[in-house]
């Protein structure tokens, strides 16, 4: 377990708090820049967050001036390939792909390397500073952003430097993911709002440790995961059992007794009521 000094715990629950009090916005107003390097705060106590807003500020002035007054898409796009990932040198790190700098949005940009998801944040944020309308589209395990222009809907790979996807590329970037399992269609090309962005992106840190087994990392995620989306019965049990592997027994149990209740017969409830009795039986002692 680590143990922090206490300017460091209070930079972490600062990062905490600022991220649950945008957790409560509605998805219009939540902020995808400034919540997303909210989670990278609690992961490097007394980020200069304001620093890296400047930066993409920054990445957006230099667009605007490259692009010019045209609006035409395909000139916007490409003065933001140009910059983003020529001058700036961006691009998918598909030799570590799970690390988990490559979520965190100061990491990216300090280091140049991302995944989807990441560098269209970063992409998403810098056209959005210049008026360029950016959506994120959430195919399952690749993400993607997409422009709107009349009726007409551009996909944008920014993992692969900016390169524009027709819908045989989509549907041959889901087949090597997926060996064919899965058809692209109209409703996974639709753009998803920033709470459900957020959400992908702390799926995606949750899964990596707890594959690292860095439990209380692993937390973290889940507990903002639940800020965002209240209720959600998997995370409350997924909480419960990251309770346990903590040392947090009371916890522990409370979560997992809240699971059963929201949830109609879940089919891992032998499992989960092993769980209980064990930890009945421990927080008994421990009183």
């Amino acid at each position: 377990m680590e143990f922090f000094e206490a300017p460091v715990i209070i930079d972490i629950l600062k990062a905490q708090q600022a991220f649950g009090a945008m957790a409560v916005l509605d998805d219009g107003a939540l902020p995808l820049d400034r919540a997303a390097l909210a989670i990278a705060a609690e992961e490097y106590p007394g980020l200069d967050t304001d620093g890296y807003l400047r930066r993409l500020d920054v990445l957006a002035a230099r667009a605007e001036v490259l692009i010019g007054d045209s609006r035409e898409p395909a000139r916007v796009i490409d003065g933001l390939n140009e910059v983003l990932f020529v001058q700036e040198g961006l691009s998918g790190n598909g030799e570590d792909y799970y690390d988990p700098r490559n979520s965190f949005l100061n990491e990216v940009l300090d280091r140049r390397l991302g995944i989807p998801i990441s560098l269209s944040i970063i992409y998403m944020e810098v056209a959005r500073r210049i008026g360029f309308p950016i959506g994120g589209v959430g195919l399952p395990g690749h993400f993607l952003v997409k422009h709107k222009a009349a009726g007409r809907g551009i996909l944008i790979d920014p993992f692969h430097r900016g390169r524009i996807l027709t819908l045989s590329d989509c549907q041959e970037l889901l087949d090597r993911i997926h060996d064919g399992a899965i058809t692209v269609d109209a409703a996974l090309l639709e753009p998803m709002g920033n709470r459900a962005i957020l959400t992908r992106m702390l799926y995606n840190l949750k899964a990596i440790y707890t594959q690292r087994e860095e439990h209380l990392k692993a937390l973290s995620a889940v507990d903002k995961i639940l800020m965002l989306n209240p209720g959600v019965p998997s995370e409350i049990r997924d909480r419960g059992l990251l309770y346990m592997q903590t040392g947090l027994f009371a916890r522990a149990l409370a979560s997992l007794e809240v699971y059963l209740t929201r949830t109609a017969a879940p089919e891992d409830s032998p499992h989960v009521r092993d769980n209980i009795r064990m930890l009945r039986g421990v927080v008994c002692a421990e009183n």
